[in-house]
């Protein structure tokens, strides 16, 4: 389940036959010239409405925590995201504010009003290994507590370590998301341990800005543009963004 992070990368991506699509959280705050966790929820929604309407594919949206300091809270954020035609979407418990984890209990309480408030396939997310806290019984505590408070899917992010993503598969009894790292196991051993959704975040946009950058430098610096010989099919293009 690959992340677009606009309505050009979604066709594109769509047209590899991928399945399903979520958004980016950083993909899109870097398309708006904002950092992660700048988005507001009305950019957010907007953009789902874009992404949603550019293909047919099932859309998972990144939708941090949900905005509980937001008019109506995260359950008006839910049903905004399935107004705009989103499948599903995400909730995490990390707090920019606080630059913490949420409490346990605070933190499931979000995920059970998210899940009481409209029929989007409900991801909850544990952020303990995204800010330096690698302690698996702890994830599996609160990965289990948000199955009980209501998510259909779980996603630890960060982990790698295959025993480890096993483990969390066999104790939390409802389907797990793994985002895929460069050090990490590959979809085909995720999938051999009971992963059942793989979702890369913002990787595909920090590489498409990477090639950018590296393009970009070498035009300054050198004066040239063998970066060109690198870019996407022309037909490739055509075919999925629908131009002659």
């Amino acid at each position: 389940m690959p992340n677009p992070w606009d309505v050009g990368s979604a066709k594109l991506l769509a047209s590899m036959g991928f399945e399903a699509l979520a958004t980016t959280s950083a993909g899109l705050a870097w398309s708006l010239g904002k950092l992660d966790m700048q988005v507001t929820r009305d950019e957010l929604v907007a953009h789902v409405a874009q992404i949603a309407e550019a293909t047919p594919l099932p859309l998972n949206v990144d939708s941090e925590r949900c905005f509980p300091n937001e008019a109506g809270g995260v359950a008006e954020t839910v049903r905004r995201l399935a107004d705009a035609g989103a499948a599903g979407c995400s909730i995490e418990d990390f707090d920019p504010a606080t630059g913490a984890i949420d409490p346990l209990e605070a933190a499931a309480e979000r995920v059970a009003v998210a899940a009481a408030s409209g029929p989007l396939v409900l991801t909850a997310r544990a952020e303990n290994h995204l800010h330096g806290i690698d302690d698996l019984d702890d994830t599996i505590a609160r990965l289990v507590a948000y199955r009980d408070a209501g998510a259909d899917v779980v996603y630890a992010p960060g982990l790698v370590d295959l025993d480890a993503i096993k483990r969390v598969v066999d104790e939390v009894g409802v389907p797990v998301n793994v985002l895929s790292l460069p050090n990490g196991p590959n979809v085909t051993e995720l999938g051999a341990v009971g992963v059942r959704r793989v979702s890369t975040g913002g990787a595909l946009a920090r590489f498409a800005y990477g090639a950018l950058l590296n393009g970009a430098a070498e035009l300054r610096d050198a004066g040239t543009s063998r970066y060109s010989e690198g870019g996407a099919p022309a037909e490739a293009l055509r075919t999925a963004l629908g131009r002659g």
